[in-house]
């Protein structure tokens, strides 16, 4: 059955850094674009980065280009956002996905305040 479990997320003051991580099981990860998503308290889920099947093609919401990067292992089966520069409004619960598909993880809590 597939699987996508986040981690990484946490506590941390503005303009400090996280590392979000997914582990993918239960199909063929390098088959499918991946995507992470966000979700604010109030607020819709939104897109705020995709990548293509063989890690090409990096897109960005707006919001976040140029302070996040995501990536991919293939070998692994994992998904990565990292993020910098981090601001109050980058706080939410964030998702993985594979694009196109219903498959979520749980999410992982990422609050950024000092």
């Amino acid at each position: 059955q597939v699987q996508l479990m986040e981690s990484g997320g946490g506590l941390v003051q503005p303009g400090g850094s996280l590392t979000l991580s997914c582990l993918a099981s239960g199909f063929s990860f390098k088959s499918y674009a991946m995507t992470w998503y966000r979700q604010a308290p109030g607020k819709d889920r939104e897109l705020v980065a995709r990548i293509g099947e063989t890690g090409d093609r990096p897109r960005y919401n707006d919001a976040v280009k140029d302070r996040f990067t995501i990536s991919r292992d293939n070998v692994k089966n994992v998904l990565t956002l990292q993020m910098n520069n981090l601001k109050p409004e980058d706080t939410g619960k964030y998702y993985c996905r594979g694009e196109y598909t219903e498959w979520w993880g749980p999410g992982t809590q990422v609050t950024v305040s000092s």
